[in-house]
């Protein structure tokens, strides 16, 4: 394997070309470098990973013991626990005063095998999807692996990041099938404006909204694709909110006609989701509001760190982000080879950080910063960075 985790021409032919030809995930890259790193007995300052350094709330635990005890360890029905889809219709009709009934969800193993539910069971060979440049980096992958077509809308650092929505009429063919929007956006942080959501409702025959890092919102208000059509796929997940990576839970939101074919793949693909994790998802919705107010006030403080610093240090972050937990910083004056930068700061700061070619040729030269750790190592990798950069 090279550098970047591409295929060379030494390996045996017979692979299948949608696996030898997936790229790989770089912030994993880097993460599993740095865990390398790690095992020599170096000190690394986790600012790559997108992973809570929260611990799972107490209540999610214990509903995930007490299901373990009471024997709910047996396959569920492949659509999910309908506890669970009934909680999540209630979350999203409490919050979105949106109506959504359980036979709309399906219970995934994660977001990541929602994703390739949804887009086996939407694309044929040949249709488009449209992303942002820059995009969260499975998205490409999935869709190319199911032999859909990514067609990349460029958008601008002064604007966030967000989607221009003429620039996306100007990617529409009759192959287009979906637009896939990200809000609060990873890489970026940014929350998507109402305006632009609506707009973009009226350009494709459906619309995918990633809305993972949905409360995690630290100024405005977030917007959830169903208060504006019917016509569209929600994706989320239990991982970031409820500081639950780990524990591989997710769900999709859907149009009715597109449930029973979902189903019947994950049927075949997964079974069903693990039983006594969507007992701790019940909870997850139920009781454990307090705990994620208090990682959310956390989640601030460290964002208006973060930010504070970078610009300090000359990286620029045109619009501030107030959602997920993730900046995305100009470094464009240290280096325009966000990949080879990236891994010198590793290997010599000791700092793990996302270089922004991960997201799309519109982040390179660009390094994403996650601030889910702890306010003291920010303070200790800043000042390492600081130290690095001042070397160049």
């Amino acid at each position: 394997m090279d550098e970047r985790g591409k295929g060379t021409d030494t390996e045996v032919e017979v692979i299948a070309p949608r696996a030898k030809d997936m790229k790989s995930f770089i912030v994993m890259d880097v993460l599993e470098r740095a865990q390398e790193m790690e095992r020599r007995g170096e000190d690394v300052i986790h600012l790559e990973v997108g992973e809570p350094d929260f611990d799972t709330p107490e209540p999610i635990k214990e509903a995930c013991m007490r299901a373990i005890r009471d024997g709910k360890t047996h396959y569920t029905h492949s659509q999910g626990l309908l506890q669970l889809r009934e909680a999540i219709c209630g979350k999203y009709g409490d919050k979105y005063r949106v109506n959504v009934s359980p036979e709309q969800v399906l219970i995934t193993s994660g977001s990541s095998p929602a994703m390739l539910l949804l887009f086996s069971a939407l694309l044929e060979s040949g249709d488009e999807v449209i992303l942002p440049n820059p995009y969260y980096p499975c998205y490409p992958n999935i869709v190319t692996y199911v032999e859909g077509r990514p067609i990349l809308v460029e958008t601008e650092e002064e604007e966030g990041f967000q989607y221009l929505p003429p620039k996306i009429q100007e990617r529409i063919t009759p192959r287009t099938k979906t637009i896939v929007i990200n809000s609060p956006s990873n890489p970026t942080g940014v929350v998507m404006d109402q305006s632009r959501i609506e707009e973009i409702t009226s350009f494709s025959p459906y619309v995918i909204s990633d809305e993972i890092y949905h409360g995690l919102v630290y100024r405005g208000k977030e917007h959830t694709i169903l208060e504006f059509t019917d016509r569209c796929f929600v994706l989320n997940s239990f991982s970031k909110l409820y500081a639950m990576t780990g524990w591989r839970l997710g769900y999709l939101i859907a149009p009715r006609e597109f449930i029973r074919p979902m189903q019947v793949m994950q049927q075949n693909l997964f079974i069903s989701p693990n039983s006594f994790v969507q007992w701790a998802g019940i909870a997850a919705l139920q009781e454990a509001q307090k705990e994620v107010e208090e990682m959310k006030e956390i989640y601030n403080r460290r964002r208006e760190f973060l930010l504070r610093k970078l610009r300090e240090l000359g990286l620029g972050v045109a619009v501030e982000p107030t959602g997920a937990f993730y900046i995305l910083a100009n470094a464009r004056k240290y280096s325009v080879d966000s990949y080879r930068l990236a891994f010198n700061i590793l290997e010599n700061a000791r700092v793990g950080v996302t270089p922004g070619i991960d997201f799309g040729s519109r982040a390179e030269g660009f390094l994403r910063f996650s601030y889910a750790n702890s306010l003291e190592n920010m303070e200790e990798g800043m000042e390492r960075l600081q130290r690095y950069l001042q070397s160049l």
